[in-house]
């Protein structure tokens, strides 16, 4: 689970506007690059200064997840039973969670190269996923894949795989283990606890 935290932070890192003029590959790109540089030059980021990878996450990496789609393909099926409010009270809390891992992750990418994979994108499409490998040397090359949706402010991640492990399917085994033992509500006081 480390590991997707990392990738996660490390991966969103430029600012809002410009980046959702980008296409998700080139987008990929830049934010790899922003981030790559942020915790090169900044010694505070590199010590681990939590505060400070708090501020970047909340700045840089919230602007371009999609949380709700993340937060609903998480839930599972129980999501179609649960209230207004309680879905608000579940995108919060998840991106709450999220925003506090991919903040604790942020430090470890000193020393880390990405290679983009060329994409293969059809004309209009609506949904791709991004292939990279993450590098570092002397260690065998991770593959990365991040499922990307065109919304109305641009390119946004909904999910990411590590070696073929899916976040967002990780988080539903947990969630819906959660739900049928104690329903939405057992949900919401679950996230609320791990983010205390």
């Amino acid at each position: 689970m480390r590991l997707f935290t990392l990738l996660f932070a490390f991966f969103f890192a430029a600012a809002a506007g410009a980046q959702q003029e980008l296409g998700p590959e080139d987008l990929v790109k830049k934010v790899t690059a922003d981030v790559l540089d942020a915790v090169k030059s900044d010694k505070q980021l590199q010590a681990g200064d939590r505060r400070k990878a708090l501020a970047l996450a909340e700045q840089k990496i919230v602007p371009l997840v999609d949380f709700p789609h993340a937060a609903q393909l998480a839930t599972g099926k129980a999501w179609q039973t649960a209230t207004p409010e309680q879905r608000a009270r579940i995108v919060s809390e998840f991106r709450s969670m999220l925003v506090r891992i991919y903040s604790n992750a942020i430090d470890v990418y000193r020393g880390q190269t990405m290679k983009v994979l060329p994409l293969r994108m059809p004309p209009g499409a609506t949904d791709v996923v991004v292939r990279n490998q993450y590098i570092r040397p002397g260690q065998t090359a991770v593959p990365v894949e991040y499922a990307m949706r065109k919304s109305p402010e641009g390119w946004k991640i909904y999910d990411i795989s590590v070696e073929g492990v899916s976040l967002v399917l990780t988080y539903r085994s947990e969630f819906e283990t959660i739900t049928r033992a104690s329903g939405i509500d057992g949900l919401i006081k679950r996230l609320t606890e791990k983010n205390a």
